[in-house]
Order: structure tokens, then sequence, then C-alpha cells
């Protein structure tokens, strides 16, 4: 509890590491996580430092490793996750490791090549076996063929284009161009060939029936086969180069039916032969791959460790001899015996004669700021850390957090029903923390799971709250009984002589009043305050608003004070822990005086109209804003003060009109200029006067401004549990009301889907999108309103070298 109120106490180590032992010493720091290093080569360039060969040749195996991964993924093999994380490997396993994986790599690569290959050529095949098919019934030939290879011209129409007997005695041999084109370049595939080979062509086309895999893209898509007839080689040349540029798979067209049956024949034979070689090559690799599995999450995280290492051993520099590195670390004071079991176990690993050894070095510079959290805390620290990293050793507001930001969220959030939905959310998250789907779900379930103990405590809190208000999704609950009577008000409860002082009732004003006032002045009527909040016959009553207005208003200015309050009396903590006794007077004092006087005086007036004034003296009670207020500008009235004596407080303020100028929280200080422990900067700076008189003046009347406006803003405690129990009444009164007051014939068929949108409406918008407005209405009472008061927020946050911070994912290993 110590180290949340105030960070932990840093200083700074300087190791010195023998050449042979820095490796193994740096892997012990890494894994338990003590040290935060310093660059000790701020103006060496990255790529001129020591190590630069090593971090590359780290890169080049998480290189490799991406590629396994990634072919792993491909092939559908699962990846092996350990739960326990192995160490760095030794340098004597590095280069074998390296070794390994190259070899390892080449092979793939081969493999994967030749079956890539062995695919492409079965698909060509394939679509080979399919155009032979398809253009069998394109062209219809004679049975025997000229010895001068000419062949028959296709079945043409009466008004073919071509003069098949000019071309023969030309001498103009006729050609067949056959193969595939895509489904989508048919149209102007065809175009194209009309106006460059000007109608010497005749293009026949089918769709296949099924959708086939390009071999070059892997795309499955629709193709059509096609079959050209020219006449001429320098057409046959045109219509080439055309479906070259059309990306065409040609494929040779055979001119018997001889030839077209032998090369099916073939092509069924070399497709079964590629099948059984290409499920051969399969297999041998999917045994690489499964052996490579098996250790590929192990060689990532130590590969990943081994390039932090020499991230960190990049950082350090030599000494003159260039046998010893020394490193300059900051470290808790808590944690320097096991830095120093740690140097000691990796000069043990190395087996090195002379150990590793460090030693703490006085320094003027500010130390980053360490504060431990655990499960439950961290996410009250995250909130402080948003505004501003902590300054070294002052107070950490996170502390209090803890117990204010819940309850001020509770206070805009109240309602019984909705706290507790909200706690049994919170309550499944926590019992489920430990199942891995959660830690690794979308960001939306992860930001919800990581602050699963402050919805938590919201919820606890809101319950309590909404105990308080008497609300449980906009109803009162009646646990005790109510402490007004109702019978008491008739006439007939009283004696005669008592009927002229009290405004009773009778038969004859009950029955033609609308609206029925009860009088706590009776006797009888009122027997005494509700045990727990506010009591349930509020709810009947027509001026419940008012009078929950006036609770909740007031509420939230007292709640506020005592907060801001609070937070200046925490800077007077920092104030004595810096040895700063001159902002204890000039600072912290004055604004206290300030405060309690202005805002603490208005807190005793609201509790002491509460104490003092009763239901028959209510109508001569004074209004405390009226009094407020002409306590500011100093009039005095006629009208009696809330006690006696307040008039007499006025005219003193007026005739004593000295102002008080309010020091800021500046660094002034006792003595000589010298901070704690003589860890931070010492910067001689001239006195200016008139410098420091315009900063105090602005900081106090920023101070005096600035406590009016926060004061001011704690009203938002008000308006939102306002808004947050119209809503929920609205909500009722719409829905469920509705559903309840149907005929009992159609009554249950309607109320459960009334129930089920009720549900849904009430998580979404009451739980959900009320929840955030209170959440960030509550985080912007603490960062502005609280810790304003005494927290500066300007520290730098402690980053140790520790392995945990790598990520062991294997998606952020693929490119």
């Amino acid at each position: 509890m110590g180290s949340l109120f105030r960070s932990e106490t840093m200083c700074l180590a300087q190791l010195f590491l023998q050449s042979g032992t820095a490796y193994e010493c740096l892997s012990a720091l890494g894994e338990r996580g003590l040290v935060q290093f310093r660059d000790l080569n701020q103006n060496v360039s990255s790529f001129q430092r020591k190590f630069v060969g090593e971090v590359k040749r780290c890169e080049e195996l998480e290189r490799i490793l991406a590629y396994l991964v990634q072919e792993i993924h491909r092939a559908g093999l699962p990846l092996p996750e350990g739960e326990s994380s192995p160490p760095a490997p030794p340098l004597k396993q590095v280069l074998e490791m390296q070794e390994q994986l190259q070899k390892l790599e080449v092979e793939l690569r081969e493999v994967t090549k030749n079956k890539e290959k062995l695919r492409k050529n079965l698909l060509e095949l394939i679509e080979y076996t399919h155009m032979l098919r398809v253009t069998k019934t394109f062209v219809r030939r004679n049975v025997e063929f000229e010895p001068t290879y000419e062949e028959c011209p296709p079945h043409l129409d009466s008004e073919s284009l071509l003069d098949y007997s000019c071309m023969q005695r030309l001498g103009a041999k006729l050609g067949f161009i056959s193969g595939l084109i895509n489904q989508g370049k048919v149209e102007a595939f065809e175009k194209m060939l009309w106006r460059v080979c000007k109608g010497y062509t005749i293009v026949t086309y089918a769709e296949l029936d099924e959708a086939l895999e390009d071999p070059e893209t892997g795309e499955v898509i629709k193709w059509y086969v096609f079959l050209i007839s020219f006449w001429g080689e320098q057409i046959g040349h045109k219509v080439k180069k055309i479906c070259d540029c059309y990306h065409c798979h040609i494929y040779p067209y055979p001119n018997t039916a001889e030839e077209r049956r032998e090369i099916q024949e073939g092509l069924h034979t070399r497709i079964q032969d590629l099948h059984t070689v290409l499920h051969k090559t399969e297999d041998y690799l999917r045994q690489v791959l499964c052996k490579a599995a098996e250790s590929v999450y192990t060689r990532v995280i130590q590969v990943k460790k081994m390039k932090a290492i020499y991230h960190m051993l990049n950082m350090c520099s030599f000494d003159v001899t260039n046998k010893c590195l020394i490193a300059e670390v900051w470290c808790p004071e808590a944690d320097l015996q096991g830095l120093r079991r740690a140097l000691e176990d990796g000069s043990r690993e190395s087996n090195a004669t002379i150990p590793s050894f460090m030693n703490t070095i006085p320094t003027k510079e500010t130390p980053p700021t360490l504060i431990r959290t655990n499960k439950f805390t961290e996410g009250f620290q995250n909130i402080v850390d948003a505004y501003g990293v902590g300054s070294y050793r002052e107070v950490n507001p996170a502390l209090f957090t803890i117990v204010t930001f819940p309850f001020l969220f509770a206070v805009m959030f109240g309602d019984c029903g909705h706290g507790f939905v909200m706690f049994l959310f919170a309550l499944l998250l926590v019992l489920n923390e430990d199942h891995p789907r959660l830690s690794q779900s979308q960001e939306i379930v992860r930001m919800f799971f990581n602050g699963r103990y402050i919805l938590l405590l919201m919820g606890l809190f809101s319950v309590y709250t909404g105990l308080v208000y008497n609300d449980c999704f906009s109803k009162s609950v009646n646990l005790f009984g109510s402490g007004w009577n109702v019978s008491a008000m008739y006439s007939f409860s009283h004696a005669p002589a008592e009927h002229s002082r009290m405004a009773l009732w009778n038969d004859s004003v009950v029955k033609h009043s609308r609206v029925l006032q009860l009088d706590p002045s009776v006797p009888g009527v009122f027997q005494g305050p509700y045990p727990l909040g506010i009591d349930p016959i509020w709810n009947l009553a027509t001026n419940r608003l008012t009078f929950l207005n006036s609770f909740k208003m007031k509420m939230s200015v007292i709640l506020g004070i005592i907060h801001m309050t609070f937070g200046v009396v925490l800077g007077i903590f920092n104030h004595l822990h810096f040895r700063k006794k001159f902002n204890i007077y000039l600072v912290s004092i004055p604004e206290l005086l300030f405060m309690l006087c202005m805002f603490g005086y208005l807190i005793f007036m609201i509790i002491y109209k509460w104490l003092v004034y009763s239901a028959e003296t209510s109508q001569v009670a004074p209004s405390i804003l009226i009094e407020f207020i002409n306590m500011f500008l100093f009039l005095t009235t006629e009208t009696i003060g809330l006690y006696p004596g307040q008039s007499g407080y006025t005219l003193v303020r007026k005739d004593s009109e000295e102002e008080v100028s309010l020091m800021g929280s500046q660094d002034i200080e006792e003595g000589n200029d010298q901070m704690e422990d003589g860890r931070r900067e010492v910067t001689c700076e001239e006195f200016n006067f008139g410098e420091i008189l315009m900063t105090q003046a602005i900081h106090s009347i920023e101070y005096c401004l600035g406590c009016i406006s926060n004061t001011a803003s704690y009203l938002r405690l008000w308006a939102l549990s306002l808004a947050h129990a119209q809503l929920s009444d609205v909500l009722w009164a719409m829905l469920m009301r509705v559903g309840l007051r149907v005929d009992k014939t159609y009554g249950v068929l309607l109320l459960l889907p009334v129930i089920a949108l009720f549900a849904v409406l009430t998580i979404f918008i009451l739980l959900i999108m009320e929840g955030l407005s209170a959440f960030l209405h509550a985080i912007r009472l603490h960062w502005v309103e609280f810790q304003n008061k005494f927290y500066v927020g300007a520290g730098t946050k402690f980053v140790p070298f520790s392995f945990k911070r790598l990520s062991w994912k294997f998606s952020d290993d693929v490119a």
C-alpha cells in the first residue's frame, strides 16, 4: 500500500559487464525485469554501433521464421503455443540454430517451388483436356487429308466472307489456333481479331460447364474455349500476338481424329502421374512443416529475446581497454539485491573467471516513476496515467481513485437494478479472468476485460447509491415501511379543538381534491425518517422531482467541496516530503482557508438548516443561496439570518477588505535549493521579485476563480443523476407500464416481447450509453477538479528491460 501511495525510491546503478558474460547477464536481467537501461550512445547512429551485425542476424532469423509460420498457416497446420517461455539461446547454439533454419528454408522453398510447378502443369493439362473435348464439335473434317497439308475449311454459311476456292488456288494454308480465354475478355478479343485480321478469320466460342483454376494466379474463374480458323502465315502471326496480349492459354490443335485420341490418352496418363507425384510431394512437404511446427514457437521467442538483448548491448559503452562493457540503469532500491543475483547468475552460466558487478552512483537527474500494481489496481492506475505519469515520489492519486472514482460514478448512475446488472457482468469477467479467449479477444471486449475490477466496484457502489435514492429500474422499493402515516390526516383522528388549527381531511376533501397534501406538522403524520435512503412515499408525490433536485444538488456541492479539500490536503503531504515548508505556509494553508471559509461555510449552512429547521419553522427558513450571495456582495438584509450573529460576520468581512495573496505552487523552499537526496537537477536562477509577484497574483486569481468553477462543475453529479432517473422512468412508462395494463387475454402474449425490448433498451441505453457518459464525467472530475490541487503529472514512466513485454503472437511475425 505504501508503494501505491508514492512511487518507488529509485537509484542510478552502473554495471560493469565482461565481454564474455554480457550476453548471459542481460538475459538474466531480461527474465527478471528489474532495470531500465539508459542509452550511453545517443550520438552514435544505429548502423554504427557495436552489435549491429548481431541485430541484423536476428532480423534474418526473424524473416526465416516468419516464412515458416506463413507456410505452416498455408498448409492448415496448427501452431502449438507453449505456456512457458524458453530462455534466450546460448551463444554456442546461435550459429547452429541459424544453420538449421537456413537449411530448412532452402529445402522448403525448393519443395514448394516443385509443388507449384507440378500443380501448374496439372492445371494446364486439365485445361488442354477440356479444350480438346469442346473443340471436337467445332469443325467437321474430311476423313483423308491431302499430302500438301491442306485442310478442309470449317463448315461455313452461304454468306461467308472467305472464298475457299480462291484461297486454295493462291496456295494459302488453312490454320487453326485453339485455347481458353477469360470470360470477361471475350467481347474485346473478338473485336480486336475482326479489326486486325479484317475478317480473314473465323472464331468459334463455347463456354465451359465448370469453372477452372488459373495456373498463373490460382483464381477460380469461368473460361471460354475458342477455335480460330485463318488463312496464311501472316494472319496466323497476328492472331498469336493478339492471343498473347489477352493472356489466352494456347494449346496445339490436332490435325486428325486419330491424333486427337492419342493426345487425349497421353493427357489422361500424364494427369494420373502428376496426381501421384503431387500427392507424394504434398505429403513430404506436410511432414517437413509438421516437424518445423514443433519447434517454431520456441525459436520465435528465443530470437526475439536475443534481438532484445543485442539492442540493450548497443546502449552500453566500452571501457578504454575494450574488454568490458559499461551500462547505466535505473533500478528500484528494493530490487538492488535481485540485480546483484542476476549478474552473479549470468557470470556463472558463462563460466567467467571475472564476474560482472555493479555499484550505485549519485546523480542529480530526475529518476523515472515506478508504481507497482496488481490486476486489481492496474485499471485505476491507468486512469491516472492517462492524465499524466506522476512526478518522481509525489503522491499518487490512484490509491484514492479506487474509492472516489466508482463512488462519484455511482452518484451519477445511482440505480439499484442497473448497478446489480453491471456488477453481475463484471463478476462474470472476474470469475473467468483466466480464460485465454477473453484476454485475446477483440479490442472492445478486451477493454471491458481490462477494466473488470473498475466495473465491479462501479456496479457495487451503484447498488448502494440506488438504495439511497430508493431507485430500482425507476421504481421505489418499500423495505422497511414508510415513515408517513396517511390516516393521521383525517379529522376523526384528532380532537375537535384541533380542527381549526390544522388543515385536516374529511370525505368531502378527499372526494373533490385532485391533490392531497400531507402536513408533517400534524401530529402522527410523520413518524420518523426512513432507515435507509429516500422514503418510498415520495414516488407517489407530485413534488417528488422538486424534492429530489434539492437533495441531489446540495449533496453534489457537499461531495465536491470535500473532494477538492481532500486534494488540497494531499498537496501538504507533497510539500512535507519534498521539504518545502514555505509552500505549506504560503500556498496550502491559504488555499485551505479560502476553500473552508467560503465553500466550507456553505456546507455548514446546508447542514445547519437541515438540523435546526423543522416542518413547523420551515416557512421562515431563509434561503441559503440568497444568504451566500449577500455574503459576497456585502449586502445586509432585514430578514432573519440563518443563525444568530450571521449578519455580524458579514459586517466584519465588509470592514476588513484585505486581500489575501495566495502563493502559487512554485518551488519556494527552505534554505538552499537542495532537492530530495540530491537526485534532481539544481539550477541557480536570478531572483526576480516582479516576475514572482506576477506569477503568484495570476495563480491566486486562477485558484479563486477555479474553486468557484470547480464547485459548479460538481453539479454534474446532480444533473446526470437526474437524467438517468428520468430516462429510466420514461423507458418504464413507455414499455413496461403499457405491457402490464393490457387485457389479460392478450397481455401474456404481449408481455414477453415487451420485456425483451425493455431489457435490450435498458442494456444499450441506460447501461452502456448512460454508463459511458457517467464514466467520462467521473474521469473529468478526477483529472480537473481533484488532481490539479496537488498532482503535477510531469514524470516519465519506468520501462524495465523485460522479456514479458515482448509479444509471442504468431500473427505479429507474419508480414
